[in-house]
């Protein structure tokens, strides 16, 4: 045991920090992107492990083909919208449980994503060569790009759900049977949150295709729960500082910051040395945990506050 923490750098653990802040960031804004279908319509898409992988696909292979990366970037936007309207036209007019949706069009997403990249698993986009937007050999400036792209993508989405439209697509998560009263169409309000979603997604792919180089077909395999852990991370932390000051600007903030804390808590599991093909396993117990302690915080309070009255009418 002890020669075990001996052999435990923490300067390396120091220096490998910068790196999983700017792979946090990206896996932050996907989180943004899930928080739009996961929280506010209270749909649940697995498309995101599809058009994650189609975002940087389509940015790497535009790269290759010459585009600017901010244009590779816009294009791969409007192919996770593409992906989204097909999940969402799956559900709303044929009638599939969102689910299944979702699950149908992440199947033929491996497909085409496959034909994107010419039939081959991976290629790769050299920083040497292209100029990219984010790159693991400029940590910090991917850092401050990566902020930069979160500020104006939390600013949008505060600015956009304020509207009319979107808080039609928030009122239709929170209560569909009164949209319909109302008149606003749930199934529209549906098919344009999973688009919307997507193409956060699909951003989020692009950049970090961009920052490791290369765009791997299985680069989004378990997107959806990362994003789930970044959305509930984030809401916790977010909660336990600003308790009821929590608004909504703030609460994709946290988001995004849940989206760095959990890749922190990866680079620490990795800087312990176990076994990197436990990590979806640590995955799943660190979502489980933080999902956990709004109920128990809710449970304790109620318990302590019937105990409470049960003393006092004993009394």
């Amino acid at each position: 045991m002890t020669a075990y923490f001996a052999s435990l750098s923490f300067l390396k653990l120091l220096k490998s920090m910068p790196g999983g802040i700017a792979q946090g960031l990206i896996w932050g804004l996907m989180a943004l992107g899930l928080y739009i279908t996961f929280r506010l319509l209270d749909v649940a898409d697995l498309t995101v492990d599809g058009s994650f992988t189609t975002g940087g696909a389509v940015t790497v292979m535009l790269i290759l083909a010459g585009w600017p990366a901010w244009a590779a970037l816009l294009v791969a936007v409007l192919a996770g919208i593409l992906a989204g309207l097909c999940t969402g036209l799956l559900h709303t007019r044929l009638g599939i449980p969102a689910i299944l949706a979702g699950i149908l069009t992440q199947l033929s997403l491996y497909s085409i994503n496959l034909r994107i990249m010419g039939m081959t698993a991976n290629k790769a986009v050299s920083v040497d060569k292209y100029q990219l937007l984010l790159s693991s050999r400029n940590i910090p400036a991917s850092i401050l790009t990566g902020l930069l792209i979160a500020l104006v993508l939390i600013s949008a989405f505060y600015w956009y759900f304020g509207t009319e439209q979107g808080s039609a697509i928030r009122a239709t998560g929170a209560n569909p049977a009164m949209c319909r009263a109302l008149g606003i169409s749930v199934d529209s309000m549906k098919v344009l949150g999973l688009a919307f979603s997507n193409g956060i997604v699909a951003l989020s792919g692009g950049l970090m295709s961009q920052y490791q180089g290369f765009a791997d077909i299985n680069m989004g395999r378990g997107a959806i729960v990362i994003g789930l852990a970044a959305v509930i991370i984030g809401e916790v932390i977010g909660h336990a500082l600003l308790g009821k000051y929590l608004n909504f600007f703030g609460t994709l903030s946290f988001v995004v910051v849940g989206g760095v804390l959990y890749y922190l808590v990866i680079v620490i599991v990795l800087w312990l040395k176990l076994n990197s093909n436990d990590l979806k396993l640590f995955t799943a117990v660190i979502v489980a945990l933080f999902l956990a302690v709004p109920y128990l915080r809710e449970h304790s309070k109620s318990s302590f506050v019937r105990l409470k009255k049960g003393g006092a009418g004993n009394a």
